[in-house]
Formats: C-alpha cells, sequence, structure tokens
C-alpha cells in the first residue's frame, strides 16, 4: 500500500510475479484498481502487460492460479492437522495442565499444573473473582508457567481453554 500510495502518473509499479500482489481475486483487483486511479500501472514478469482482453484474461488466469494455490495449501494443512490430531499428537499452544511426554510428540497431565487447575476451579465455585483468584495463588506461592505471578487476563484465557475443554469431551 505505501508502494501503490508514492506512484506518480506514469510510473510502474513493478513485481517479480502477479501473486506477490495478493492471492485472493479481489485484493488483486483492489490494487489494480488503485493503481489506475493513480493513472500508473502494474507489470508482473509472469504476467501480460496493458489492460487488452487478452492481458485482462492472462492476468486473471493468473491470479485465479495464485487464489487456487491458496487454497490447496489450506486443504493441505487442514488435512494434516486432523491427522495428527487423529493420532494423538500436540497441535498448537500446550493448554495449561498438560506438558509434552518423553515422545517429544503426545501431551500429558502435568500434575503441578492439574492441581493449580483444581484450586482455580474451588475458588471460582465459592464465588472469587478472578483477579482475586490470582493474588490467593500469588500469595500462596503457586506462579504461572514461567514462573511468574498470575493475572486475571490469564486466568480468564485459561479458564476460557478449560471450559472448552470440558464442553468438547
Amino acid at each position: 500500500m505505501a508502494a501503490i500510495g508514492e506512484l506518480k502518473k506514469g510510473e510502474v509499479l513493478l513485481v517479480a510475479k502477479r501473486d506477490r500482489l495478493g492471492r485472493d481475486v479481489v485484493l488483486v483487483k483492489m490494487i489494480e484498481r488503485l493503481v489506475a486511479q493513480r493513472k500508473a500501472s502494474i507489470h508482473a514478469l509472469n504476467g501480460a502487460i496493458g489492460d487488452s482482453p487478452e492481458a485482462q484474461f492472462m492476468n486473471g488466469i493468473l491470479d485465479l492460479s495464485s487464489a487456487y494455490e491458496v487454497a490447496l495449501i489450506r486443504a493441505r494443512t487442514k488435512a494434516a492437522l486432523q491427522a495428527k490430531k487423529a493420532r494423538g499428537e500436540r497441535m498448537g499452544k500446550l493448554p495449561y495442565g498438560f506438558t509434552v511426554a518423553e515422545d517429544g510428540v503426545h501431551r500429558v497431565s502435568c500434575p503441578h499444573e492439574q492441581t493449580v487447575l483444581q484450586r482455580i476451579a474451588v475458588f471460582r465455585q465459592e464465588g472469587y473473582s478472578l483477579r482475586k483468584v490470582a493474588a490467593t495463588l500469588n500469595a500462596n506461592g503457586h506462579f504461572n508457567r514461567q514462573g511468574h505471578p498470575w493475572n486475571q487476563v490469564l486466568l480468564h484465557s485459561i479458564c476460557q481453554d478449560w471450559d472448552q475443554r470440558w464442553m468438547a469431551t
């Protein structure tokens, strides 16, 4: 966007490949329109130059090919993550209350963190606010995974994550 903002009449925005403009057809069309409004043009080393019907057709095919490639990558990634999940392998951020197993792949319950989670649950059932839960845990020397004091924001995310895990089972 900064490059487009600097373009002057008759200048050229040069890109090595057309997919460097974007991999979303609508986004690329918006970029083309912004460049055209500045009375400049886009030249891609792998694309057609100009605004003839042939050039528009060729660039449209390249833009659709880029969008298709993104969709393929997204589908492959989703399938790989589902396969990993089906094998019970760890994915993404390790939830509080768990640690990585000795195999380096699977997650297992962390007794210390599970104890802290149980205390949080008891405090919440007793009506403690997240701020009061954090203060109580800190006062009793139960710090977070990194050894830092608890705060209500971190506890909020842990409680949400915990609620979601309970709903999923």
